[in-house]
């Protein structure tokens, strides 16, 4: 959880983003739904944790976490850019950089904590906070799990704010609708790094 003073100001930004992005259209159109049984490859981020492992090596085997400049340090070859790679990606990485010190090393890169995929869900619900992504999660789940709305939540404006590239964008959702099974598809997917707000 973020202390009570993050989370006001955390809300003050948000309200002025919202603002800057015109809080009162329609909002975004909701992104299509990803296929059925797909998932997109996981990306490491500041800051997890991660375990390397180099086959019969234990001396270069390390937990590591992602540091705030987004890379880890690995015996041999010191600083490794992790943050925006794919555990397959920065194996490919460390097994290059470390071939030049270890004959055909196999390099096994694992993700202990995934601390980075986390959503922020702020405003009218029972406590804010962040939860973490440990598997797929919609915004009705999302704010279940910070307790449900408060008596003050006004559950037709909540919004789902993301990050893409230099631009937020604001979906609209609206609970009533999606609860008399009026917008049955509106229950946004959740990526790592989305705010659900809730206004009062």
């Amino acid at each position: 959880m973020i202390r009570v003073s993050t989370i006001t100001r955390l809300i003050a930004s948000l309200a002025m983003a919202s603002f800057a992005i015109g809080c009162t259209g329609a909002g975004a159109p909701f992104p299509p739904e990803p296929d059925v049984g797909t998932r997109e490859a996981y990306v490491i981020g500041i800051p997890d944790l991660l375990r390397i492992v180099v086959w019969r090596n234990p001396e270069l085997s390390v937990d590591v976490p992602v540091r705030r400049d987004g890379k880890i340090s690995v015996p041999l070859v010191d600083d490794v850019q992790a943050e925006g790679l794919t555990p397959h990606e920065l194996k490919e990485v460390l097994t290059e950089a470390l071939a030049e010190y270890v004959t055909a090393p196999d390099v096994t890169v694992i993700v202990q904590q995934t601390n980075s995929h986390t959503v922020t869900v702020v405003g009218g619900v029972a406590r804010s906070g962040q939860i973490a992504l440990t598997r797929q999660m919609r915004v009705v789940e999302a704010i279940a799990t910070m307790g449900g709305f408060n008596a003050w939540a006004k559950k037709d404006r909540i919004k789902i704010l993301r990050k893409n590239g230099n631009e937020m964008i604001e979906y609209v959702f609206s609970y009533g609708a999606f609860a008399a099974g009026k917008a049955p598809d509106s229950n946004l997917l959740l990526r790592p790094g989305d705010t659900v707000v809730v206004p009062e």
